[in-house]
């Protein structure tokens, strides 16, 4: 049996293996039944990283195409697009998991981040996942927008043509929009809008442009006439000036994933996109919800005393965040006084959409929110996967589930 060093300690390759990695949620999602409720998970990832050599060459620009294959060997992991503190967020916490991962043995025959994917999919119990990349998230901090252009088309072409092709519809995806540049999204949404597995797409929000900038209204609105989703990812960033106060990864991770969010959601509110792109659903993902009642309470004070600064408005800025769809990881449940507030707040039931944001450290499984006593049946089954299953139009996979969807008002067309 092959052996692999860890931290002083000789392991086997079986012990990398993810469904022994997630036996215990395996066991929680038998206990809990979670298979006769349809399970979406709104944001989980793969590390595109491990397949630059199959992305790359789908760069339609040769000299961008060279200079990042010939450097992919100049850092540890070969990074193209530019990072911040990644090392820390992965040792920090003492998660081996990342270093060893690629010892995991898959088969021949099928995409190995399918095989994975339907792993930890399996032991969690959940049915259907938007596939979202890792190194990709910086791309909004690459200093050069045809880069961030051509990189995305890249990975764009090579998710859909390579992997969700073989997932057997469990996998779907909301692609990489290179949001410095408006023109070039909306050849991605046109290029790339009705391919198989994407419902929407997603724009990293680790950048400082403005969300409500007349130049991408052609953009909201093809997405909104085609019934796609858009969604605003977040992440951290200790280059941002004003995160150099800190001293510590946690105290940027804690600030930085609503940090940009709390930013471009404000500005989508306050300059009506709500109002103009009513049908768009628009999702905000990876960055908890404590920081949602805070702005509603915020944006809410101020519009009531200078109201004519947000001449789009019919109504308060916390009325058309609750429009809006939310994704549930990170959630904060040390109160659970102040979290069960915060669902009322945002209509959880028909609003959350949960998210485990596998397979990255602080991931949340489904009885995170399954076991949250003050949800009843109809809001779990609607936060687990009803809700977007409607959304996605994303059938049952079996009668049990079926069943559920209609009862609780969630069967789509695709069904």
């Amino acid at each position: 049996m092959e052996l692999l060093a860890e931290r002083g300690r000789r392991i086997s390759v079986d012990e990398l293996n993810t469904t022994r990695l997630l036996a215990h949620a395996r066991k929680q999602a038998v206990q809990r039944k979670l298979d006769d409720i349809i399970i979406v998970d709104v944001d989980a990832h793969h590390y595109e990283n491990e397949h630059y050599n199959d992305i790359l060459p789908f760069m339609e620009n040769d000299v961008f195409k060279q200079w990042t294959m010939g450097g992919r060997g100049q850092t540890e992991r070969g990074s193209i697009v530019p990072t911040n503190a990644g090392f820390i967020q992965d040792m920090g916490g003492r998660v081996t998991r990342y270093p060893l991962r690629r010892s995991e043995k898959t088969a021949d025959g099928k995409h190995r981040d399918v095989q994975l994917g339907e792993r930890w999919m399996d032991a969690m119990s959940v049915d259907y996942s938007c596939l979202f990349p890792t190194g990709m998230l910086n791309i909004g901090m690459h200093p050069q927008k045809e880069m961030e252009v051509d990189l995305c088309w890249a990975y764009n072409r090579w998710v859909t043509e390579k992997v969700l092709p073989e997932a057997g519809g469990r996998m779907y995806s909301m692609l990489c929009l290179p949001f410095s540049d408006p023109a070039a999204c909306v050849r991605q949404v046109e290029t790339f809008g009705g391919r198989k597995g994407v419902t929407g797409f997603m724009v990293t929000t680790v950048r400082h442009l403005q969300v409500n900038d007349n130049a991408y209204m052609r953009l909201y609105r093809m997405l909104e006439e085609r019934g796609l989703s858009l969604a605003f990812h977040s992440g951290p960033n200790w280059n941002e000036p004003v995160f150099r106060a800190c001293n510590r990864f946690l105290s940027v991770h804690a600030l930085g994933f609503t940090f940009y969010n709390i930013l471009h959601c404000t500005n989508w509110v306050i300059n009506g996109m709500g109002e103009r792109f009513p049908k768009l659903p628009v999702i905000w993902i990876e960055s908890g919800l404590a920081w949602v009642p805070f702005l509603m309470q915020r944006l809410d004070h101020e519009f009531m005393m200078r109201p004519s600064e947000a001449p789009l408005l019919k109504k308060k800025p916390s009325d058309y965040m609750r429009d809006m769809y939310y994704s549930s990881q990170p959630m904060e449940i040390q109160d659970r006084e102040a979290l069960e507030c915060t669902f009322r707040m945002i209509n959880a039931e028909t609003q959350l959409l949960y998210a485990s944001d596998y397979p990255h450290w602080d991931f949340d499984l489904p009885s995170t929110i399954y076991d949250l006593p003050f949800l009843s049946e109809k809001a779990k089954h609607n936060i687990l996967g009803g809700t977007a299953a409607r959304l996605f139009k994303l059938p049952p996979r079996n009668e049990k589930q079926k069943e559920n969807l209609k009862r609780f008002g969630n069967l789509s067309a695709a069904a």
